[in-house]
């Protein structure tokens, strides 16, 4: 992961916009652009699967998308793994709005991102549901799902193995974390 400052400003969403197709994974947080190497296929097969659990359920006003640009302030443009977001919060070139859930799979190049910094962010950005997805926990893969609670996440629940998970919100949908 590379981390960069701008000379005479803050990173922004032009910047973003202009920078090479070269296949690593771009974001600003907190002003600075951060390059990330593309992810592993087994990350990329998780948001796969995920993304066709969540789009086979969700309704016509919501949209699923894997890596979107989020727009969340002029310095904060991260790039979650998967999103789910009302139709009407689209912006031309990112999300403008604040999307209902928010995913992230851990890899061990953005672990610590995820985990500590990205979680702050989206807290800030009032995002009610915030998943972390572990392709490699003591339990196998594992999602712990984090509910906005105030100005804070909290665990709600630690998904694991077989049983099949039933959930109301964004939208009426079942999981099942070995399906991942």
């Amino acid at each position: 992961m590379l981390l960069a400052a701008h000379p005479d400003r803050p990173f922004c969403l032009d910047d973003l916009l202009d920078a090479p197709d070269d296949g690593y994974r771009r974001e600003v947080l907190d002003g600075a652009l951060v390059v990330i190497a593309a992810p592993a296929w087994r990350h990329q097969d998780i948001v796969a699967n995920l993304l066709g659990i969540l789009r086979g359920a969700a309704p016509d006003a919501f949209i699923v998308l894997p890596a979107p640009v989020w727009q969340i302030g002029p310095s904060q443009i991260p790039e979650p793994d998967l999103v789910v977001v009302q139709r009407c919060r689209l912006g031309e070139l990112a999300v403008e709005g604040t999307p209902e859930l928010v995913v992230e799979v851990l890899s061990p190049s953005n672990r610590g991102w995820d985990l500590v910094r990205k979680r702050e962010i989206y807290a800030e950005a009032r995002c009610p549901s915030y998943w972390i997805v572990d392709p490699a926990g003591a339990d196998g893969i594992s999602v712990t799902v984090l509910e906005l609670d105030g100005a804070v996440y909290r665990e709600t629940a630690r998904l694991v193995g077989e049983t099949r998970y039933e959930f109301d919100r964004p939208f009426s949908f079942s999981l099942r974390v070995s399906s991942l």
